[in-house]
């Protein structure tokens, strides 16, 4: 079957990240019965590092999608509650995401199943408190976080504060 193999790209990788790839395998495992996300089979040593070995169902990241596709305001819907739906599933599992964008969701072509990737920041909701922060010290893509991630609200997150900022442009 065919698979997508996810590497570090540094020869010799930190402990920071290593550790990241690790977390990732982590909150997949957790996630493991839910269609909305890419499966992931096995994390594996790789070289100096690690390595994931996931699902590959055909899918293209949905920026690359909406590039190359020009979408009805029926279809545009259909993958909007698509993508609701997947996250609530992820949510109600306890998982922050901490990253949605374009190249983290990704689509099929044909089909237009849409599944959530990249869990490498994600966080379980049971314990996550917000701290103060600079943005250059961020975790995630600065214009699609929520502003409670950025520590700068004086909340905690919680499942209330879950926003979704995708641009479909």
């Amino acid at each position: 079957m065919p698979v997508i193999v996810k590497t570090l790209k540094s020869e010799y990788p930190t402990l920071e990240e290593i550790t990241r790839l690790r977390h990732e395998y982590k909150i997949r495992k957790n996630l493991i019965n839910l269609e909305d996300i890419v499966n992931c089979y096995r994390l594996e040593t790789h070289q100096n590092g690690a390595a994931l070995t996931l699902e590959d169902f055909g899918g293209l990241a949905l920026s690359k999608f909406l590039n190359a596709t020009k979408l009805n305001l029926i279809q545009f819907l259909k993958i909007a509650v698509q993508l609701a739906q997947s996250l609530g599933k992820i949510h109600q599992n306890q998982i922050i995401h901490k990253d949605i964008k374009l190249h983290n969701i990704i689509i099929h072509p044909e089909t237009y199943q849409v599944k959530i990737t990249d869990f490498s920041i994600s966080s379980r909701l049971v314990r996550e408190n917000a701290s103060p922060s600079y943005p250059n010290l961020l975790e995630g893509t600065l214009a699609y976080i929520s502003p409670e991630q950025t520590g700068r609200m004086g909340d905690r997150l919680s499942q209330r504060f879950l926003l979704v900022r995708c641009h479909f442009l």
